[in-house]
C-alpha cells in the first residue's frame, strides 16, 4: 500500500521503457523528485514527500523477447478478480433510484437522474420521473426495459497512456480507456473523474457509484499529484505566484505544493492539487504564458501508478479499496 513518503516515488522498473521513450526523466541523484519547496502552511518549510527509489540490489537483466501475442495485463486475468468484502447495508434501508442505478453499475449519479426524468426507469412495473425517489433494494428495477440490480464492486486501476480518451464510448472512434480495461470483468465500469485525452497516469475506473462520489465531489478534496512538462523553465517568481494563488476566469487557484523536479532543467515541475475543476493544471500555467507540453498525473486520492507500465492495469488490493471507503486518503 502507498504511504505518505511514496506519493512522488515512480517504481523505476515501469517506468524505464517510458523514459527511453518519452526523453529525459526528471529525477535526483537520489533516483526521484526533488522536494517541493513551496506549501500553503508553512512557506519554504520542505515538503516531506519525496522519491527515494533503490535499484542498488536489481542489477542488470537480460531483455526479455515477447511474442506479438504478448498480452502485459494477462497476470491479472478475471481468474485472478479479488473479491471484495462488501459492507453491511440493511435490506430493508431506502436507497434513492439514482444512487441504486449507480450501484448498479448503470451509469453515474448524474447521469441517473437525466435518465429517471427521460422516463427510461420503472420501479415494480411504474415508470418513475421524480427526481430524490427512494426505494428497497427488493424493488424491481427496470432500465430501458431491462432489470438491473446492484452488481459486485470492481476495482480497476489504470496507467492512462497519451492519445487516449476517458470516456465509455466515443463516437470518433479513438482509442479510449474502456478499451483498455476490456477484459478486466464482466461488469460494466466507469472511470472516476477524467484525464485528458494527452494527459497520463493514475486513473481509478469502477462500478462502485458511492466510492466515485466521494472520490470527486469537491468537498472531499482528494489529492492530486502531477508531474508537469513545460516549453520553458518556470521563473521562481511564477513558482511563487502559483502557491499563492493565480486568478482564472472561474476564481482564485492555488497549489497546496510545487517545486521543480529537476534544479538544472527546470522546465519540468511537480505540482500537488485538490481542485477537480477540468483542465485547472494546464489552465494555471497557461494564464503565466507556458504550455503544457505533457502531463502526467502520479498520485490520486492515496493511488500511484507504481509497478504499472503505460496502457496496464491491475485490480486495487482490498487494503486499498478499505482506505478508498473509509477516507484515509488524502
Amino acid at each position: 500500500m502507498s504511504t505518505e513518503n511514496e506519493e512522488w516515488r515512480e517504481d523505476s522498473k515501469s517506468e524505464n521503457t517510458d523514459a527511453g521513450r518519452d526523453g529525459n526523466r526528471s529525477y535526483n541523484r537520489e533516483g526521484g523528485y526533488n522536494r517541493p519547496s513551496y506549501n500553503r502552511e508553512g512557506g519554504d518549510r520542505p515538503y516531506r514527500p519525496r522519491f527515494n527509489n533503490d535499484n542498488r540490489s536489481q542489477g542488470f537483466s537480460r531483455p526479455v523477447r515477447r511474442t506479438g501475442d504478448y498480452d502485459p495485463n494477462a497476470k491479472y486475468s478475471k481468474k485472478k478478480q479479488i473479491e471484495y468484502k462488501e459492507q453491511f447495508v440493511d435490506p430493508n434501508e431506502p436507497i434513492r433510484l439514482n444512487k441504486f442505478l449507480a450501484n448498479a453499475g448503470v451509469c453515474s449519479r448524474r447521469e441517473a437522474d437525466e435518465f429517471i426524468t427521460a422516463g427510461v426507469v420503472s420501479v415494480n412495473g411504474e415508470v418513475v420521473t421524480e427526481l430524490g425517489t427512494k426505494i428497497k433494494r427488493a424493488d424491481v428495477v427496470k432500465f430501458h426495459d431491462e432489470t438491473v440490480s446492484i452488481e459486485r464492486k470492481v476495482y480497476v486501476l489504470l496507467n492512462k497512456p497519451k492519445d487516449c480518451v476517458t470516456t465509455s464510448d466515443d463516437p470518433q472512434a479513438r482509442l479510449t480507456v474502456m478499451d483498455l480495461v476490456k477484459g478486466a470483468c464482466a461488469e460494466r465500469i466507469y472511470p472516476v473523474g477524467r484525464l485528458d485525452r494527452n494527459t497520463t497516469g493514475v486513473l481509478l475506473l469502477t462500478n462502485d457509484g458511492d466510492l466515485a462520489s466521494k472520490l470527486t465531489h469537491p468537498k472531499y478534496l482528494k489529492k492530486k499529484i502531477y508531474h508537469v512538462y513545460l516549453d520553458k523553465n518556470l521563473t521562481k517568481a511564477d513558482m511563487d505566484q502559483i502557491a499563492a494563488g493565480i486568478q482564472l476566469e472561474d476564481g482564485e487557484i492555488h497549489a497546496d505544493a510545487i517545486s521543480y523536479s529537476d534544479e538544472v532543467k527546470r522546465d519540468q515541475v511537480g505540482i500537488e492539487i485538490h481542485s477537480g475543476k477540468n483542465r485547472i493544471v494546464r489552465r494555471i500555467f497557461e494564464s503565466l504564458g507556458y504550455k503544457v507540453v505533457k502531463l502526467d498525473r502520479v498520485f490520486f486520492a492515496g493511488l500511484t501508478k507504481k509497478g504499472l507500465r503505460r496502457g496496464e492495469w491491475r485490480y486495487l488490493t482490498e487494503q486499498e479499496v478499505n482506505f478508498l471507503r473509509m477516507g484515509s486518503f488524502e
